[in-house]
């Protein structure tokens, strides 16, 4: 059996200015134009504004985000950009920068616990790396591979048919308008999307729970911080309420001079105005210093949602990040999500645009993403809420701004009612681990749709799933990471041998049939197929794949281009017929044509 050969859209390519349309420039948006382009993909994507993000506002840059940046070679670039993990994680609940301490967490892995957890799980660390970095890292990049970048240019509308998308585009400082044709188009234009509101994608939840505002400002604050270096300050002040969460929070842009503040505001109540008086004021108060040389750059509002699309896409039209995922900073998870949303989506419109999948693949985007949006909005509110338990403790529920004060007082007292205190701030720190440590929320995302293939075995789950990573080989799960050996005796990942814009089938030297069949499969469907036989391509010198794989040598995994496994036999084939035969299968299914005998 073989794969037909694509149904191809009535139009010529040359009907088309584009392949495929990418509305935003944001983390969704210029890492599907990277995506794309970098597959071979005609892309184009246009952004309303003149400039890139001009304020820092997603941040933390998971572990699963910087493998996806290693399969697009900017890995590098990021890391170079990025604050590394070694001054992120000393998180600090005080009073004041300058005032007392209430306690600390290692957060984002750097705990001597945790440390092992994380470097077992992938190649990469985690780094912070601000938006106003990395989306000129995205674009350019893009660029460089061949998408077209435009700026200063609105959307306005679009309209769909049966073999594409048509778009109605303005040039804002020559007001020009003009259309332009795809084959299909992203919407990844941010929380306001227009292009979500005009498809009608049904969003569960509530937006505008709270009122938020950034302040960004430069000052000094190195004594303050530099030997308890974190990315995050969670300041308790009497009578603060930071976006409903009852604090305020100075968050490092660059260390130690480039900061951001979140600050609330009564969103029942007319929005403030902030002016650089009433900004340099709340810095000064969080910090402790009143006579602090402070340099506010910007203030913007902004609110708390909790919302996400439960359908993510409308024909030919397909939204990602924020356009479908509204929800607070908690967890750091948004900029993440939005880079995976693409990472999902992209292979599989290059796959269908090169005619090497049937149409129905792009369902899968929506199948397997949505549950993700689901996940990460409910996670992010939930982390929001289970601050809760600390303010209590330090007896700031309801305002009272003597709470706090005596609540630190009896914290300190060698007695009984002391030590219970004491116990109720550790604990409630203790919960923040599920907003700081996540580290299954941000690994263990699973795939069920029709381009995986399951195998019927059900995945085994001791420990806490949304604290720890959970590495499997089990379809629709990511590749587990694996440190091999390469033929120049250089470290190598698992995770460097896939991926790519290209399925990889990975066996055991015992297994070599499988590659075979997919040099032949490869051939036969015109599929760009890697073959990667570990202790042949790479050697398993520390044992750690044998300990992980959870196929024998001889078994097989069919991994896609976003790295999950997408089909696998544990054990192997009778002969280079049947695992031709079951090769062929697995692909079909998954790439949503319908096999047949080769002629």
């Amino acid at each position: 059996m073989s794969l037909p050969e694509s149904p191809q859209s009535p139009e010529s390519p040359e009907s088309y200015d584009t392949d495929v349309l990418v509305i935003g420039s944001g983390p969704a948006g210029g890492s599907a134009a990277l995506m794309l382009a970098t597959y071979g993909v005609r892309t184009q994507l246009v952004t309303k504004y003149g400039w890139l993000a001009d304020t820092p506002r997603a941040h933390i840059t998971n572990q699963r985000t910087m493998e996806v940046f290693r399969d697009l070679g900017i890995e590098q670039e990021a890391l170079e950009k990025g604050t590394p993990s070694s001054l992120m994680g000393d998180t600090v609940f005080a009073t004041s920068l300058l005032g007392d301490e209430i306690g600390r967490m290692r957060t984002w892995g750097t705990g001597d616990e945790s440390l092992s957890e994380y470097a077992a799980q992938s190649p990469c660390g985690m780094i912070d790396l601000p938006q106003t970095y990395l989306e000129p890292i995205l674009l350019q990049n893009a660029a460089k591979r061949g998408a077209v970048v435009n700026l200063n240019t609105e959307l306005l509308g679009f309209e769909q048919d049966a073999d594409g998308v048509t778009a109605t585009l303005r040039d804002r400082p020559g007001r020009r308008e003009y259309t332009v044709r795809a084959r299909y188009m992203v919407g990844a234009d941010g929380g306001r999307s227009i292009v979500a509101d005009k498809l009608g994608l049904p969003m569960e939840g509530q937006m505008g729970k709270a009122g938020s505002m950034n302040i960004v400002f430069r000052a000094d604050l190195t004594r303050y911080v530099a030997h308890r270096p974190s990315v995050l300050y969670w300041i308790m002040r009497p009578g603060a309420d930071v976006g409903g969460i009852g604090m305020g929070l100075l968050r490092m842009v660059r260390p130690w001079n480039e900061w951001l503040i979140v600050w609330g505001y009564d969103i029942d109540n007319p929005p403030p105005a902030v002016t650089d008086e009433s900004a340099t004021a709340i810095v000064r108060d969080l910090v402790g210093d009143d006579d602090l040389d402070v340099q506010i750059d910007s203030a913007a509002l902004w609110t708390v949602n909790h919302a996400y699309a439960t359908r993510l896409s409308g024909g030919r039209v397909f939204c990602a990040g924020d356009a479908v995922h509204r929800h607070p900073p908690s967890n750091g998870l948004g900029s993440n999500t939005s880079v995976q949303d693409s990472y999902n989506l992209a292979w599989k419109l290059a796959a269908v645009i090169k005619g090497q999948a049937g149409p129905e693949l792009l369902e899968t985007y929506c199948e397997e993403r949505a549950p993700v949006a689901k996940q990460i909005v409910e996670r992010a509110n939930l982390s929001r809420d289970q601050f809760l338990p600390l303010f209590e403790a330090l007896g700031v529920v309801g305002g009272d701004e003597e709470g706090i004060t005596k609540a630190l007082r009896a914290a300190r007292q060698p007695d009984a009612e002391g030590a219970k205190k004491r116990r109720a701030i550790h604990e409630a720190i203790e919960l923040k681990h599920y907003e700081f440590n996540a580290h299954g929320v941000e690994h263990n995302q699973r795939y069920t749709s029709s381009a995986v293939v399951p195998d019927g075995t059900v995945e085994d789950v001791t420990r806490d799933d949304e604290l720890f990573g959970r590495p499997t080989s089990l379809p629709g799960a990511k590749l587990p990471h694996a440190w091999l050996v390469d033929t120049h005796g250089k470290r190598i990942s698992t995770l460097d041998l896939v991926g790519g814009g290209r399925f990889s089938v990975l066996t055991g030297l015992s297994g070599t049939q499988w590659t075979d069949a997919a040099d032949a499969l490869g051939e036969e469907l015109g599929l760009d197929l890697r073959g990667v036989v570990v202790d042949r391509d790479a050697h398993d010198a520390y044992g750690e794949w044998s300990r992980r794989a959870g196929i024998d040598e001889d078994g097989v995994l069919l991994i896609r281009p976003d790295g999950y496994v997408a089909w696998r036999k544990p054990s192997g084939a009778s002969g280079i017929g049947e695992a031709t035969r079951l090769l062929r299968e697995a692909l079909a299914t998954v790439l949503c044509r319908p096999a047949r005998s080769p002629r």
